[in-house]
């Protein structure tokens, strides 16, 4: 049975609290967090024994789980327990597996996972942040082979003041907001979005988080203090020196001039000859009688061979770089790779774009829609919906390769998540532009930081939308290449360089500053130095980049693209809300069905509609408005008789809206009796002589208010020759104290009713 150990700090205002040896005790290392209210159940188990000799790779798993009790609520949707992992829940993951893979040692190869749970959810302690270092301390403390612990902190730079895990509300229209992980020496991970900030506020939060890293690493090592875990231990190294000359010598001109090659695919097929062309040596000599690993056959000498050879190509690569200034394609440190730009190039798209830059190739399409097609996010933290939102294709053609078509994978959801951050700050507002947009790109070729491609691509299709999009934005990936005390800084980095460098550093913006930044490290004590020339070389790169794309297309398109729906927003009274839905939604199904329009409608009275084309959008309103409108002073109706009274008619002038036609206002004339000039459900022309507070008014058919100019009018005074006599006056004044639908005694006097009949004959309401 494990032994409990606990250590706990105040960690920004908040208890930090590591548990070990209570829970998840056949783990091999499982780590209780608890930050706040938050509370995280961390796990790590590997595979025993030694590794097989032929795998070539590290088969580490981290997944992180979000439990909708833990914020005391039920999963949305039909089935009512959680099921795959929702997107915000991958990207977590990602979080915490790009600071801990580099961490494990060369030689570690057994099959690792590590499960993150989230178990109880306090909104003021960031559990995606917490979830790295629970996922480190439980490395730390089991017998796993780990160089730690790290410790992450979100940073966010609000009003001149940057901040560590501050609370969701605290986030919102922060100028910087970014996920960064850190061990003692340096940064190791960065993730996050600026509303363009500059290259000296993104460093100085960058320094700045490390700092507050620190308590979390003390932390750590004081659990580890006492848990005094024993650690896995290396294999015994074979003698491998015989073979490790053989190989460098036969490959000592060969690499280079592969490696010289430009074409990517060109380049694999010579690294491959060269490969095979060792494994046949190696094979000859050995039957020929030739030992070169004690006690290995064939078929381990040549796995261990395959191993040299990649870390002679390693080598030779960072030292044409370091020690010759000389990258694979020939370029110098900051030159960026050649760039040609297409747009508007699907014909049925809302907009389209290709960019091209060297062997990488973007294709960025628009799709616009209406607030029916946002996207819902229903999760553990929040509650909401995306009216923007980037997807990132990567099909297997695009590398030259034959592989199954599947979903997205981390990897996709995580690139179209950087370049929805790196977009998304200069969209224009829902109320400057009220369209649901989807940004998808399609990764047509690829050798180096398709992501940033796919910045580029979105924006100029964007652009080609008339998508009234504020700037250019485009991206650009770094690389670093440090052997001993020399480095250098790659700008626009390839697939190679990737792969065999130590720093991939994708930074976004626009000339103003920086719009997102992603950043993983793999090796320990990179200088604040090398991180600000990065940021400064980047920064040169991405204006190169941006002058390309204004050269292709200088501004967003004058006009929306003439496919997207044509889409308003009107206000109505949110009064009426009920009479354009009607009972049982009549009143807007029929709109729809007349128009074919989507119409959505919101609780403040706002109306949103879509329709296919400009003449089906305005028959839409108008149906709308016919519906909603309320009455107008001045304005001419053609109205229908709904109900006769004594003392007037009231005439329906729009769909339920209905006026009190007075008696005294149907005629220049005095009637005796309305009955005898007016019937249900006559059409008559009446205009609008008074509105009253609340939207009660007066119709008149006189043909001397027709004439009236009611523009300059208070409503105070009638022109002389328009005034009533004294007793229309006087029955004017009673019949407004009364409510238009009848509803009251009549207050008439005796004298009064015999003018307008026996009352027996005409009997009231009520």
């Amino acid at each position: 049975m494990k032994t409990h150990h606990a250590r706990s700090t105040d960690f920004q205002g908040l208890p930090f609290t590591l548990e070990t040896g209570k829970y998840a005790k056949q783990a091999d290392g499982a780590v209780w967090c608890r930050y706040g209210n938050t509370v995280l159940l961390a796990t790590v188990v590997a595979a025993k024994g030694e590794a097989p000799a032929e795998q070539d790779f590290f088969p580490l798993s981290v997944d992180y789980i979000e439990k909708f009790y833990a914020a005391g609520r039920f999963p949305g949707g039909f089935l009512k327990r959680e099921s795959q992992p929702n997107t915000d829940e991958k990207l977590s993951a990602r979080i915490i597996d790009r600071p801990i893979r580099p961490l494990f040692p060369d030689w570690y190869r057994n099959e690792t996972q590590i499960i993150v749970t989230l178990l109880s959810h306090d909104e003021n302690a960031d559990p995606r942040v917490a979830a790295v270092t629970a996922a480190s301390a439980a490395l730390m403390v089991s017998d796993i082979p780990f160089l730690g612990p790290i410790g992450a902190v979100r940073v966010v730079l609000k009003e001149g003041h940057y901040l560590i895990n501050p609370s969701p509300e605290l986030q919102k229209d922060s100028r910087l907001n970014i996920v960064m992980a850190a061990n003692r020496d340096s940064i190791i991970m960065v993730e996050g979005e600026a509303r363009e900030a500059t290259e000296e506020e993104m460093t100085e939060a960058l320094a700045f988080g490390h700092e507050a890293v620190q308590p979390l690493l003390n932390l750590q090592e004081s659990l580890v203090a006492q848990v005094a875990p024993v650690k896995r231990q290396p294999p015994e190294i074979k003698d491998d020196s015989a073979l490790r000359n053989f190989i460098e010598i036969f490959v000592a001109d060969k690499i280079p001039e592969a490696l010289a090659i430009r074409e990517k695919l060109s380049r694999y097929a010579a690294v491959d000859t060269i490969k095979a062309e060792v494994d046949a040596r190696i094979k000859e000599a050995i039957e020929g009688g030739t030992t070169f690993v004690e006690g290995e056959d064939l078929e381990k000498t040549t796995v261990r061979a395959h191993k040299i050879f990649e870390e002679i190509l390693k080598r030779t690569m960072r030292r044409m770089i370091t020690e010759k200034g000389e990258r694979i394609d020939g370029r110098g440190p900051t030159d960026i790779r050649p760039i040609w730009i297409e747009v508007g190039l699907l014909p049925n798209v809302h907009g389209s774009a290709i960019f091209t830059r060297g062997e990488t190739q973007s294709l960025g399409t628009i799709t616009l829609g209406v607030g029916s097609d946002e996207q819902r996010i229903d999760t553990v933290v929040e509650e909401t919906s995306k009216k923007f939102m980037f997807h990132y294709n990567f099909p297997p053609f695009s590398v030259g390769e034959v592989s199954r078509l599947k979903a997205p994978g981390r990897r996709e959801i995580g690139h179209g998540n950087l370049a929805e951050r790196a977009l998304k700050p200069l969209m224009p507002s829902p109320e400057e532009f009220p369209y649901t947009t989807r940004v998808v790109s399609e990764i047509l070729e690829s050798n180096g930081s398709s992501s940033m491609a796919s910045v580029c691509s979105g924006c100029l299709a964007l652009m080609d939308a008339g998508i009234p999009y504020k700037k250019h934005v485009a991206g650009i990936a770094m690389g670093l290449i440090k052997e001993g005390n020399d480095y250098a800084i790659l700008s626009d980095i390839m697939g190679d360089e990737d792969h065999l460098g130590d720093m991939d550093f994708k930074v976004a913006g626009t000339r103003d500053g920086i719009t997102a930044i992603q950043m993983d490290i793999k090796i320990h004590g990179l200088p604040r130095e090398v991180m600000e020339r990065a940021l400064a070389q980047a920064r040169e790169g991405r204006l190169h980049i941006i002058g390309e794309m204004e050269r292709a297309l200088p501004a967003h398109r004058p006009e929306l693209s003439p496919l997207a729906p044509k889409l308003v927003t009107i206000k109505i009274n949110p009064e009426r809300i009920r009479d354009l839905i009607g009972t049982g939604g009549k009143n807007i199904k029929s709109i729809i069905d007349k128009t074919g329009a989507e119409i959505e409608v919101q609780q403040d009275g706002s109306v949103l509609i879509a329709a296919r084309d400009a003449a089906v959008l305005e028959a839409t309103i108008a149906l709308v408005r016919s519906f909603t409108d309320e009455a107008e002073k001045g304005k001419i109706y053609e109205g229908i008789v709904t109900r006769i009274e004594d003392y007037g008619a009231f005439v329906e002038v729009l769909p339920g809206v209905v006026g009190l036609l007075h008696v005294s206002r149907i005629a220049d004339r005095r009637i005796e009796d309305v009955r005898d000039v007016l019937s249900i459900g006559q059409k008559v022309r009446v205009i609008c002589v008074e509105v009253e507070p609340g939207g009660k008014f007066r119709l008149s058919m006189k043909p001397s208010d027709f004439e009236r100019d009611f523009s300059n009018e208070n409503g105070e005074e009638e022109p002389r020759h328009e005034r009533r006599s004294e007793r229309e006056r006087r029955d004017g004044d009673r019949d407004r104290s009364r409510d238009h639908k009848g509803d009251r005694r009549d207050e008439r006097s005796p004298r009064d009713r015999k003018h307008h009949g026996d009352a027996k004959k005409h009997p009231k309401v009520g």
